[in-house]
């Protein structure tokens, strides 16, 4: 299944819990029930799942993602009033460090469920 397939996947799951709990529960709850839904869709989903970051090609420390799907794509969940810059920066930097290339940053904490997709290319004409 190629990456697209896979993210609305994950965003019909994601709408799904939404959808079911509403806003006002900590993001671990989202979580745990995000977990669940993505596995009946038969997705490969594992809850903080830890990641190694690099720097010039050496290991400088490890993260936990909030969800990392079919081994491939990061979901980085909030219960927030809304997404902030420092949250898609959290994410970007997440996708740099670590070489995936596209993660998901979901926002429980309103009433509609925000969604940014963030896709990590490397510009060498910077």
């Amino acid at each position: 299944m190629n990456t697209d397939k896979i993210t609305e996947h994950i965003i019909g799951c994601a709408y799904k819990v939404s959808n079911d709990l509403g806003a006002g529960f900590l993001e671990k709850i989202y979580e745990n029930a995000l977990v669940i839904e993505l596995k009946k869709q038969g997705l490969h989903a594992e809850a903080q799942k830890p990641l190694v970051v690099y720097y010039d090609n050496q290991v400088v420390g490890e993260y936990f993602v909030d969800i990392l799907v079919e081994k491939s794509i990061v979901l980085e969940l909030k219960a927030v009033k809304s997404i902030d810059k420092i949250h898609q920066a959290q994410l970007l930097n997440y996708l740099k460090a670590t070489g995936l290339k596209t993660g998901l940053l979901l926002n429980f904490g309103t009433p509609r469920l925000g969604i940014k997709r963030m896709i990590f290319t490397t510009d060498e004409h910077r």
